[in-house]
């Protein structure tokens, strides 16, 4: 039997604008992430997730801080990263994170560890950026020995061994939920197949389904390993108004400052009106009226087996209070369409 689909938002801390277009500081920024979230868990959604960062664009560099904030004020919803950038962080460390989320949130922590998209923290942090691969994959090893929650004797090449360590606070009952991001790297799917972990697909541009191939990836590599699969998520943004002009008119300007910002780091072209239509109709934004968005996340869910989706609420500067629109939308209207559509 499929397990149904659950509903998440992401949101990386985008600095917005008030209503009259005055950017806001980051500090209200980031009391408004704890405002959305609360609305969340009141609309009963399963997750919420917030990136980390450490640019001037978007606010959260510590989320396990207003992950915390989110606990005391919120009962249903978990919460987590989306992602934890471990390459430039201690695993030890982000587990007495999570773990202590884990106990002010009676169990609703779960962490998404990954590489991020970003390279800011490399130098912030003292790491060199060179070693971006080793960096990753001996802190995964790591921390994928802290979730047993037994004495650990680790030993690799960054940092020194360990010897019969344990690690506190331990999580009050059962496994620290534990995901990892990819972003299209199938070393990086086997990667998590082999330390048994669920998968969460970043699908940012371009048709959903080409990723099929990575999620059959995944279920292979763990039939090799002769266990079953854990579970396959996606990440994706989206935005969602009354009707489709409205949600496409709202997103388009905002949507295109944040696009041609990170472009013009990366020695992207200019976002278009046609290529932002485009992924629109086509791709993995999911823009539009309950209904347009709704079928295109039954269609991406049916297609890749997948058994949670996360909308990426936030996409540059959009005002606080047209995401809030967006969520209430999402949550009252969204969720209850994609079940119906998925049966």
């Amino acid at each position: 039997m499929t397990a149904p689909l659950q509903f998440g938002l992401d949101t990386f801390g985008d600095v917005t604008k008030d209503a009259s277009g005055t950017m806001l500081s980051h500090a209200q920024v980031i009391r408004n992430v704890v405002d959305e979230a609360v609305l969340a868990d009141e609309l009963g959604l399963d997750f919420i997730g917030l990136g980390e960062h450490h640019r001037a664009d978007f606010a959260i560099s510590s989320p396990e801080t207003v992950l915390a904030a989110i606990a005391a004020r919120t009962k249903r919803v978990h919460l987590g990263s989306a992602v934890t950038v471990l390459s430039s962080d201690d695993p030890i460390r982000v587990f007495q994170r999570f773990a202590t989320l884990d106990a002010l949130s009676n169990g609703r922590a779960e962490v998404i560890l990954g590489r991020g998209s970003f390279t800011e923290s490399f130098p912030l942090f003292g790491f060199d950026l060179r070693a971006y691969e080793a960096l990753f994959e001996e802190k995964l090893d790591l921390f994928a020995a802290l979730l047993s929650q037994t004495p650990v004797t680790w030993e690799g090449k960054l940092r020194p061994p360990l010897r019969d360590q344990l690690v506190y606070p331990p999580v009050e009952d059962g496994q620290l939920k534990t995901w990892i991001g990819v972003g299209g790297s199938p070393q990086s799917v086997v990667r998590a197949a082999h330390y048994d972990l669920p998968l969460m697909l970043a699908i940012i541009g371009g048709d959903p389904t080409r990723f099929a191939p990575y999620v059959e990836l995944y279920h292979r590599a763990f039939k090799e390993f002769g266990r079953p699969a854990k579970p396959v998520g996606v990440h994706s943004p989206g935005y969602v108004a009354e009707t489709d002009e409205k949600a496409r008119e709202e997103l388009w300007p905002d949507y295109k400052a944040m696009r041609d910002r990170i472009g013009k780091e990366r020695g992207w072209p200019p976002m278009g009106r046609d290529e932002f239509v485009s992924e629109a109709e086509h791709g993995s934004l999911y823009v539009g009226s309950p209904e347009t968005v709704a079928r295109k996340i039954a269609a991406t869910a049916k297609a890749l087996g997948i058994t949670r989706f996360q909308l990426k609420y936030s996409a540059g500067p959009l005002p606080h209070d047209r995401l809030m629109r967006s969520i209430e939308l999402y949550g009252r209207k969204v969720v209850p369409m994609v079940r119906e559509m998925m049966g």
